[in-house]
C-alpha cells in the first residue's frame, strides 16, 4: 500500500508520511528501550536472587514490583488528552521519560543490593513507572502509525524489539553481571537505553491532537462499555496467566538443575535471542495472513506445550540438551502467542484514544501475569517444580481454547478485524 500524500502541519513547513519501514524502526527503538530493564528485572534478577540463596516465595513476590505495568491505565487518558506541542503529541512524552529511565539506571550503578533494600526497591520502581508512562505513549504512537493492514508485522517488529531488549537485559547483561559486577551492568544498560533513544530524538511526529469533543469518550468508563469489551478483558486475563506461572520459576529451576549463569546467559541471551526474534516476525506474519482468531488460539496452544514441555526434565526424565531445546521452544512459542494477542488487541483501539484502550488492555494482561508470578514461588514450592509446569501448560492451554471460543463469536470481533 502507497503511503498517502504528505499533509500540511500547523506551520509552513509540511509533514511527509513516512516509509514502513521507517515506522518499524522507530517502533522497535522504543520497545526494545522497555524490554531492557524490564529483562534484568524480570530474568536477571531472579537467578541472582536464587544465587543468593532466596527462597522460591520471595523471588515469586519480588514481581510485585512491577505493579506500575498493571495500573498504567489510571493515568493513560491523561496522555491521550494532553494537546499537542511543537514537540508532538506522543513525543512529548516520550523523549523526557527516557531521559528520566537513563538517569535512575545511572543511579542503580551506584546502589548495589548490598547497600541497602530500601533505595533498591525505589529505583527499581521509579524506573518500572517510567517505562509502564512511556508505554502508553509508545502504544498510542502506534496504533496511530500502523494501518490495520500493517498491524501483523507491526506488532511482529515491536514485540521483537521489546523481546530483544528483555534478552538482552535478562541475558546479555546477566553474563556482564557475573564478570563485571553490578556497577558495570547498569552503566552499561544506561549506556544502552540512551542508544535505543536517538530514533525518537530525530523524529518529526505528525501534526496531531485529540480533538476537544473527543475528550469525555477517552476516559476508562468510555473504553469499558464499549461492546464486547468484559468479556474480551475476560480472555486478556486468562490467555497468559497459566504461561506466567511457569515462566516466573524456569530461571531458579536452571539454577537448581545446576546451570551456571554463565550458560544460563548465553543460552537466553544467545539462543533466546534468536528463537524470540523468529516466533515474534512468524507471529507477525501469521496473524496478517491466517487471521487473528485462528493465530490467537493456535499460537496459545503452542505456547501451553512449550511451557508444559519443562515438567518432563522436572519429573526426572533425562533429556541431555533436551533442556536447552525446550528453552528455545518456549522462547519461539512466547514471540508467536505475543504477537498475536497483541495484534487482536490493537484491532480494538480507537485512533483518538489508542493510548487509553490499549493500555487498559495492556494492564489486563499484566495484572493477569503479575498475579500469577507471584504465586508461582509458593506453587513451586507446594506441587513440585514437575506439578507446577503442568499445571502451568494446563492453565495456558485452556486460556487458549477460551480466546478462539470468545473470538468466533459475533460479540468476539465486535469493532475489530478478528477474522481478517
Amino acid at each position: 500500500m502507497n503511503p498517502p500524500p504528505a499533509r500540511p502541519s500547523t506551520g509552513s513547513m509540511t509533514w511527509t508520511h513516512p516509509t514502513l519501514a521507517t515506522r518499524l524502526g522507530l517502533l522497535a527503538s522504543l520497545y526494545l528501550a522497555q524490554g531492557l530493564p524490564y529483562g534484568f528485572f524480570t530474568q536477571a534478577l531472579p537467578v541472582v536472587m536464587r544465587e543468593q540463596g532466596m527462597s522460591l516465595a520471595a523471588i515469586g513476590l519480588s514481581a510485585l514490583l512491577y505493579l506500575p505495568w498493571a495500573l498504567k491505565f489510571i493515568w493513560a487518558p491523561l496522555l491521550d488528552r494532553t494537546p499537542a506541542s511543537r514537540f508532538g503529541r506522543r513525543r512529548q512524552w516520550i523523549v523526557p521519560l527516557q531521559a528520566i529511565a537513563v538517569l535512575s539506571l545511572l543511579a542503580l550503578a551506584a546502589h548495589a543490593p548490598t547497600d541497602g533494600i530500601g533505595a533498591l526497591v525505589t529505583l527499581i520502581l521509579v524506573i518500572n513507572f517510567v517505562a509502564a508512562t512511556q508505554d502508553i505513549a509508545t502504544d498510542g504512537l502506534a496504533v496511530s502509525l500502523l494501518r490495520p493492514a500493517e498491524r501483523g508485522l507491526g506488532n511482529g517488529v515491536q514485540v521483537a524489539g521489546y523481546r530483544v531488549g528483555m534478552i538482552i537485559g535478562g541475558g546479555a547483561l546477566l553474563v556482564v553481571f557475573h564478570h563485571g559486577g553490578w556497577s558495570v551492568t547498569f552503566l552499561l544498560a544506561a549506556g544502552l537505553m540512551a542508544l535505543a533513544s536517538l530514533p525518537i530524538l530525530r523524529w518529526r511526529e505528525p501534526p496531531s491532537a485529540a480533538p476537544a469533543a473527543d475528550a469525555p469518550a477517552i476516559g476508562l468508563g468510555a473504553a469499558l462499555r464499549r461492546p464486547g469489551m468484559a468479556i474480551w478483558l475476560g480472555v486478556l486475563l486468562a490467555y497468559k496467566f497459566g504461561d506466567a506461572i511457569g515462566g516466573q520459576m524456569i530461571r531458579p529451576f536452571l539454577v537448581d538443575r545446576g546451570i551456571g549463569i554463565d550458560t544460563i546467559g548465553w543460552l537466553l541471551g544467545g539462543g533466546g535471542f534468536t528463537a524470540g526474534l523468529l516466533g515474534a516476525v512468524a507471529g507477525g506474519w501469521s496473524a496478517g495472513r491466517w487471521g487473528r482468531r485462528r493465530t490467537v488460539a493456535l499460537f496459545g496452544a503452542c505456547q501451553a506445550l512449550a511451557v508444559g514441555a519443562y515438567a518432563l526434565p522436572a519429573l526426572g526424565l533425562e533429556l541431555g540438551d533436551g533442556l536447552y531445546a525446550i528453552c528455545l521452544l518456549d522462547e519461539f512459542a512466547g514471540g508467536l502467542a505475543t504477537v498475536a494477542l497483541f495484534t487482536a488487541m490493537m484491532d480494538r483501539c480507537r485512533p483518538a484514544a489508542g493510548g487509553t484502550d490499549y493500555t487498559l488492555q495492556a494492564s489486563a494482561v499484566v495484572l493477569s501475569t503479575g498475579i500469577a508470578a507471584s504465586l508461582s514461588g509458593w506453587i513451586a514450592q507446594g506441587l513440585g517444580y514437575g506439578g507446577m509446569f503442568a499445571l502451568s501448560g494446563g492453565l495456558s492451554l485452556l486460556g487458549a481454547a477460551f480466546a478462539g471460543w470468545v473470538m468466533q463469536r459475533p460479540s468476539g470481533g465486535q469493532g475489530s478485524t478478528a477474522d481478517l
